[in-house]
C-alpha cells in the first residue's frame, strides 16, 4: 500500500509539472502572437512538453492594441507504473491574452 500511495504521489506530481510547462507554452505562445511571431511555433518549443501530444489554438489579434488570446492543450502522460493506467491520460489546458504590439 506505501508503494503505491508513493506511486500515486510521483504521478502526481509529474502531472503537476506539465500543468506549469502548459501554462509556459501558452505565455510563449500569447508573447510571440503580441509580436508578430509565429505563436504555435512558439507554444510548441516549450522544453518538457511533447508537440505531438499539444494543440494550440489562436483567436483576436491582427490589428495593433487588440487583444489576442493564445489556448494550449496538452494530453499528459501517465507512464507511472501501476497507477499510471488506473488514472488515464489527463488533458491540461492554458489560456493566455495579450495585447498585440504595435509599430514603434
Amino acid at each position: 500500500m506505501v508503494v503505491l500511495t508513493l506511486l500515486l504521489i510521483v504521478q502526481v506530481a509529474v502531472v503537476a509539472r506539465a500543468q506549469v510547462l502548459v501554462v509556459n507554452a501558452s505565455r510563449e505562445g500569447a508573447r510571440a502572437a503580441a509580436v508578430g511571431i509565429d505563436p504555435v511555433a512558439a507554444a510548441r518549443s516549450t522544453p518538457g512538453l511533447d508537440p505531438s501530444r499539444m494543440s494550440v489554438r489562436i483567436s483576436g489579434g491582427g490589428v495593433s492594441g487588440a487583444p489576442v488570446t493564445v489556448e494550449v492543450s496538452y494530453r499528459a502522460p501517465t507512464d507511472m507504473a501501476v497507477v499510471g493506467p488506473l488514472l488515464g491520460e489527463p488533458t491540461l489546458s492554458a489560456r493566455v491574452t495579450m495585447r498585440v504590439e504595435g509599430p514603434r
